[in-house]
């Protein structure tokens, strides 16, 4: 029995060992993203808290933060991923919140499940992304305008 536990307990040790390891390695993209991000929003928005990070891949990629400035106003930002583009700042108040977004999309969809939501940029302009499982368990997007709250467009049945 006493055999057992010495082949074990090393063998165990290192299996969570490098499950540790590669979680590390895999989250470091992403924290240097959100440092980055966090620099210029900083830097160029005045930001003085980091609330939420989003990392919105669309068209192009757009890193997000919200948090507030330094008159307390609670701001979001759009941070380009190239260095050499400028990043885009508005208030929350000027747009429709996370659960007035998801709102529309249970009236407008029905869906199954909500399997997350996040902002981002098309096209200069700020949206909302839902993803979502519909009645069919089929994967499907939902885009909605931050700024006026209509819908701009889906991606169904992936």
């Amino acid at each position: 029995m006493k055999k057992w536990i010495f082949i074990l307990l090393p063998l165990i040790i290192i299996t969570v060992s490098v499950y540790i390891y590669v979680y590390i390695e895999a989250r470091q993209p992403l924290l240097k993203a959100e440092q980055y991000a966090e620099k210029r929003a900083r830097a160029e928005a005045n930001l003085v808290s980091n609330d939420e990070f989003f990392v919105y891949h669309g068209t192009k990629t757009y890193y997000v933060i919200i948090g507030n400035n330094q008159e307390g106003i609670e701001t979001i930002v759009w941070i380009p991923e190239k260095k050499d583009e400028d990043i885009i700042t508005k208030k929350v108040s000027e747009g429709i919140s996370e659960k007035e977004a998801i709102s529309k999309l249970v009236y407008e969809e029905e869906p199954k499940k909500i399997l997350g939501t996040r902002l981002g940029m098309e096209k200069n302009l700020p949206v909302w992304e839902l993803s979502y499982l519909d009645q069919n368990s089929k994967l499907n997007y939902y885009y909605i305008h931050f700024d006026t709250g209509k819908w701009w467009r889906k991606i169904e049945n992936l």
